[in-house]
C-alpha cells in the first residue's frame, strides 16, 4: 500500500456564484465540500490508477471530519491523526458570468508537541502494510522543518521508500535521510517549508528520534545546505530556482525530478531525462499528478523515460483536485517526448 501523508491537510469549499459583487449580498446557486490538501490529491490520482493508497496525515475539529467523510465516499482508505485545533479551509468563489475564480486560504492549525508525538507513533505503525511513503505539501504552524527527514528516516528503518515533495528548510533538513527521489516546490509560498520549532523545545533529529542535536541542511552540524554547491561544468542554481539537483544528490536524495512549466526534467547520479508535451498544455495543468506519476515507477522500476511519460501525460489531463481524464492520459502518453539535455527538444 501506498501511503501518502498530508501534514497541512484542508477543506475545499467551493461556491458557484453569478455576478459576483465586493458590495453587497452574492447568491450562492452550488456549494461543494472537498478533501484537499497535496497528498489528498496525489492519493486521488494513485487511487484513479487503481493503485492500493491510504490518505494521512494530521486533521481536526469539524473539517477534519469533513476531510475523512469526503475520502471515504471516494473510496480511498483515510487515517488522520486528531489534533485539537481545526482543520484549516481553502475557500474557491467561482463567478459563473465570466469564469473568474477567487481563492482564500486560512492559516494552518498550530501542532503541539503532544501531537506530534502521536502523529509519529501512528506513522510507525502505517510504515507496517506501506510499499512507498509520500511526503508532500506545506507544513502547519508549530511544525519543525526538521519533521520530513524524521520521517524520511523512520520510513528508511522499516525499508520503506519515501518520496519527498517539499521545499525550503522542510526539504533541506529531509534530503539528508536519503530519500527515494526528490521533488522540490520551487514555487510554494515564503514559508512553506515549515515554520522554526518552538522556543526552548529540541526539534526531532536527523535520525527521527528527538531530543537529538539538530543537523545541517546535509545532516552534518555547520555544513552548507545542498542547493549552495555547484560543480564544474554544472548548471548553476539560478536555473533551477536556485537549486542544484546535483547537490541534492550529493547531499542524500537518490533522485531529483524537478517540475517547471509544463516539462520535467530528472536527475540521477547515472544521467539525466527531459520530458514534456511538443505542444504545451493549458495554465491548469496539476503539479499534484506529475507527483503522483512518479510514484510507480519507484515501485516497479520503470526506466526513467517510462516515468517521465507516465508523469508528464498525468499531470496535462488531471485537474488541481486530482481527477483524472483516462482518455486524455491515452491520448497524451504516446505525445511525451523525453531527450537527454543534449539532445533537440523539438
Amino acid at each position: 500500500m501506498i501511503v501518502t501523508v498530508t501534514l497541512n491537510a484542508a477543506l475545499g469549499v467551493s461556491y458557484q456564484a453569478r455576478g459576483v459583487t465586493w458590495d453587497g449580498t452574492n447568491q450562492i446557486s452550488s456549494v461543494r465540500y472537498r478533501a484537499a490538501g497535496r497528498g489528498v490529491a496525489v492519493a486521488r490520482v494513485l487511487h484513479t490508477f487503481g493503485h492500493e493508497v491510504m490518505a494521512a496525515g494530521l486533521a481536526g475539529g469539524s473539517a477534519g471530519e469533513m476531510i475523512r467523510a469526503d475520502l471515504s465516499r471516494s473510496g480511498i482508505p483515510a487515517e488522520f491523526t486528531g489534533i485539537r485545533r481545526e482543520s484549516r479551509r481553502v475557500l474557491e468563489v467561482r463567478d459563473g458570468a465570466d469564469g473568474r475564480l477567487l481563492r482564500f486560504s486560512e492559516p494552518g492549525p498550530y501542532i503541539t508537541t503532544e501531537e506530534l508525538g502521536r502523529l509519529a507513533a501512528d506513522y510507525r505503525r502505517w510504515l507496517a502494510g506501506a510499499t512507498a511513503v509520500v511526503l508532500c505539501g506545506s507544513l502547519p504552524a508549530g511544525m519543525p522543518p526538521e519533521i520530513y527527514g524524521s520521517l524520511a528516516s523512520y520510513a528508511a528503518e522499516a525499508g520503506v521508500p519515501a518520496i519527498l515533495d517539499a521545499g525550503g528548510a522542510a526539504l533541506r533538513y529531509g534530503v539528508s535521510r536519503r530519500p527515494e527521489l526528490v521533488i522540490p516546490d520551487l514555487d510554494g509560498p515564503p514559508g512553506a517549508g515549515g515554520a522554526a520549532g518552538r522556543p526552548g523545545e529540541a526539534g526531532p533529529g536527523a535520525n527521527g528520534h528527538p531530543g537529538e542535536a539538530r543537523p545541517g541542511a546535509n545532516g552534518r552540524p555547520g555544513e552548507a545546505g545542498p542547493e549552495a554547491r555547484t560543480g564544474p561544468g554544472e548548471a548553476g542554481p539560478a536555473a533551477n530556482g536556485g537549486l542544484d539537483p546535483q547537490a541534492l544528490i550529493a547531499g542524500g536524495a537518490r533522485a531529483v525530478a524537478l517540475l517547471s512549466g509544463h516539462a520535467v526534467r530528472a536527475v540521477t547520479a547515472a544521467g539525466t531525462w527531459q520530458a514534456r508535451l511538443p505542444a504545451a498544455g493549458g495554465p491548469d495543468w496539476s503539479r499534484d499528478a506529475l507527483v503522483a506519476g512518479l510514484v510507480p515507477g519507484v515501485l516497479l522500476g520503470w526506466s526513467w523515460p517510462d516515468r517521465l511519460r507516465h508523469a508528464v501525460a498525468l499531470g496535462a489531463s488531471a485537474t488541481a483536485e486530482g481527477e483524472v481524464d483516462l482518455e486524455a492520459y491515452e491520448r497524451l502518453v504516446g505525445e511525451v517526448r523525453v531527450t537527454l539535455p543534449a539532445e533537440p527538444d523539438a
